[in-house]
């Protein structure tokens, strides 16, 4: 017999967590009135996770939390949150958030069979209905059941607290130690909540990396996958794939590149608003030089701009661009450019997209530079760089930011360092390189792709003059096969 599907699925409802990214790997957030775990190791971030979870909910949601704290105390709670600029005293206050304190040492006899949980449920009850919470954090759930050594009586309990608190209408967040080769300690809370997210902080080649999986949800489906994700002056951020579908639309404008000779390339119309570029070339052959040409005629539009360096400072950057006749400083101060230059290897490359996400979001730029590009791989595997790029790349596309990232190349060749088949990501690929002829060194220009655009093919040198950079048909004998 056939089984009939309805295809009117309907998931449960949801409560918001206010976590960027984290709402939208599990679709709206956490089941509202069920219970969910959260189990990692040392550093994982789970207390801010749970405390992020009732601070978002009363700010956001309107619906007032508490949070039962098993090994910190109320002060301690509010100096460490504090840190990140979150004044738990002021949701108190209002009414918003209730921190409730257990200390187990005094509230247990020696006898484990003896252990009563109906006191600190009495507690809690009353936290509860004193600001008619609606969310309820309980950090960590391993100690409130410590004592309990039986399986079979953990378990109860456990069903037990996660009934009553869902029978009172609340949506909980417990947090859980990780075990040795288990996901709790006790290898038991995981199978009696409602859904399970596991946080792990890890160390590999002196980086340090925060990851988060959704394990289990009930009545919802979920990606299984590892998110990576910060702890910073917010809080914590997760930055999933951003377009998965490959949704990006098309704006069918195009923009000049700064450059005449460029432009008339690219049947006389530039660049494709909202496009991907990659510039590659050999150390020395003008690639910082092209991006900031670019910048210099886009802040000339009244657009904003941002550039990403990794290599120089913001002001040993402008100082040399004025050899080539570009006045930047101008277009800072006129708040058009914005320049953020750091050394890669300061942060992990999750940091850095934050980063760079956070920025862009608060300056929404018409343009983006990132250079150079292949330094992200200084500090991750070329497969971590390639996710990260992608993810910028589909970021920057969804807001129709026309980008261009610089690679260096080796000598006479036109692939990228990684293997990992970056520029494959792009839509337009330029490629710069430097030749030598009759005891003389000069550089050359290529357009190597461009995607919807009829483009020449032609090898035209690449001249760097005080008026800027200039591009002219090629007369001089390579001594090599023509190319395009």
């Amino acid at each position: 017999m056939a089984v009939e599907w309805d295809e009117k699925c309907v998931e449960i409802e949801k409560s918001k967590t206010g976590i960027d990214g984290l709402d939208q790997i599990t679709g709206g957030g956490l089941p509202k009135r069920g219970a969910t775990l959260v189990a990692g190791n040392v550093g994982c971030g789970k207390t801010m996770l749970a405390m992020q979870f009732l601070v978002n909910g009363a700010l956001l949601e309107n619906e007032p939390g508490v949070f039962l704290a098993l090994e910190e105390s109320n002060e301690e709670l509010k100096r460490n949150f504090a840190s990140i600029g979150v004044n738990l005293q002021s949701l108190i206050d209002r009414g918003l958030l209730t921190l409730l304190n257990v200390d187990i040492k005094q509230g247990f006899p020696e006898e484990p069979e003896k252990t009563d949980m109906g006191g600190w449920f009495i507690r809690l009850a009353d936290a509860i209905a004193s600001i008619k919470a609606k969310r309820v954090a309980i950090d960590i759930i391993d100690t409130l059941f410590q004592r309990v050594t039986d399986d079979a009586t953990l378990r109860l309990q456990l069903r037990g607290l996660f009934h009553w608190l869902k029978e009172l209408d609340l949506t909980v967040v417990c947090t859980a130690e990780a075990g040795a080769g288990t996901l709790t300690q006790r290898g038991m809370e995981e199978y009696i909540a409602d859904c399970v997210v596991k946080l792990d902080y890890r160390v590999t080649e002196q980086l340090s990396t925060r990851r988060l999986r959704v394990i289990k949800y009930r009545g919802a489906g979920h990606p299984s996958d590892e998110f990576p994700f910060v702890i910073d002056n917010r809080g914590i951020s997760l930055i999933p794939i951003t377009s998965i579908r490959l949704e990006h639309e098309p704006s069918g404008e195009y923009i000049p590149t700064g450059i005449a000779e460029l432009d008339n390339m690219l049947q006389g119309k530039g660049f494709s608003r909202g496009s991907s570029i990659l510039l590659t070339g050999t150390p020395g052959s003008g690639k910082t030089s092209m991006t900031f040409s670019f910048l210099d005629a886009a802040c000339r539009r009244g657009e904003r701009c941002v550039y990403f360096g990794f290599e120089e400072s913001a002001a040993q950057t402008l100082h040399n661009m004025k050899s080539i006749g570009l006045d930047l400083q101008q277009w800072v101060e006129k708040g058009l450019l914005q320049l953020h230059t750091s050394r890669i290897s300061m942060f992990g490359l999750e940091t850095h997209l934050i980063t760079m996400y956070r920025l862009i979001e608060e300056f929404r730029p018409a343009v983006v530079i990132v250079d150079p590009m292949p330094t992200l791989t200084d500090v991750g595997s070329a497969q971590q760089a390639k996710s990260v790029i992608t993810r910028l790349i589909d970021f920057l596309k969804m807001r129709a930011i026309t980008t261009m990232f610089t690679d260096q190349t080796r000598a006479q060749t036109i692939g990228v360092v990684t293997e990992e088949e970056i520029p494959s990501l792009f839509d337009t690929w330029l490629l710069l390189r430097d030749r030598e002829v009759d005891d003389e060194r000069f550089n050359t220009l290529l357009i190597f792709k461009s995607r919807g655009i009829a483009h020449s093919k032609r090898v035209c040198e690449f001249l760097l003059t005080d008026n800027g950079i200039r591009l002219k048909p090629l007369t001089r004998s390579l001594g090599v096969k023509a190319e395009g």
